[in-house]
C-alpha cells in the first residue's frame, strides 16, 4: 500500500540517477506530468510492469512529460536490469540504506507508480501491476500531449487486469 492516492500531494524529492546525476520532482513539474514507477530488480511484477511502462514512454517522450523509474537497487544491479527488460527511461536511486524517498510515499510493496499533475497532484496511484490504471495513464497523457494513444497492450498478450506487487 501506499499513502499516496489519487487526489493528495506528491512529496517533493530530489534523486540521483544511475550515473549520479540528480533529479528533482519540481523541477520536472514544471516541464510536464511525471510517471514515477518504484521497483525492485528481483520482484517478478516489476519485471512483467516494466515493459509496459516503457512502452508509454515510447508513445509520450519527447512530449513535456516525465518517466522516472526509482531503483530500491543499487546502480549497478539497476543498469543490469534496465538492460534485460529494455528500460530506456531515466531510472533514479533511491538509496537502500534508508530508502528516504520510497518511505516519504509510504512504499511496502513495488512496483508501486503514479502519474503527477503540473501541480504536483497525484492524477492515478496504483500498487502492484493494475492494467486499468495504466489504461488511465495513457488516456491522461494522451490527453495532455493531444497524441493518439497507440495500442499498450498488444493483440494475443495475455494481460491479467492486475497482479499483487
Amino acid at each position: 500500500m501506499t499513502k499516496i492516492l489519487a487526489g493528495n500531494r506528491a512529496p517533493l524529492f530530489t534523486l540521483p540517477d544511475i550515473v549520479g546525476e540528480a533529479h528533482t520532482l519540481d523541477k520536472a513539474l514544471q516541464k510536464g506530468p511525471v510517471v514515477l514507477a518504484f521497483f525492485k530488480i528481483s520482484c517478478p511484477v516489476c519485471q512483467f510492469t516494466f515493459p509496459f511502462l516503457e512502452r508509454l514512454y515510447q508513445t509520450y517522450k519527447g512530449a513535456s512529460v516525465t518517466f522516472w523509474g526509482v531503483s530500491q537497487d543499487d546502480a549497478s544491479d539497476t543498469v543490469d536490469f534496465c538492460k534485460e527488460f529494455d528500460v530506456t527511461f531515466p531510472v533514479l536511486i533511491d538509496d537502500e540504506s534508508s530508502y528516504a524517498v520510497s518511505n516519504d510515499y509510504a512504499l511496502t510493496n513495488v512496483p508501486t507508480f503514479f502519474l503527477i499533475a503540473t501541480d504536483g497532484t497525484v492524477k492515478v496511484s496504483s500498487v502492484g501491476f493494475h492494467k486499468g490504471k495504466l489504461e488511465k495513464i495513457d488516456a491522461e497523457l494522451s490527453d495532455y500531449t493531444h497524441r493518439t494513444k497507440l495500442p499498450l497492450f498488444m493483440p494475443g498478450e495475455v494481460v491479467p487486469a492486475s497482479k499483487p506487487g
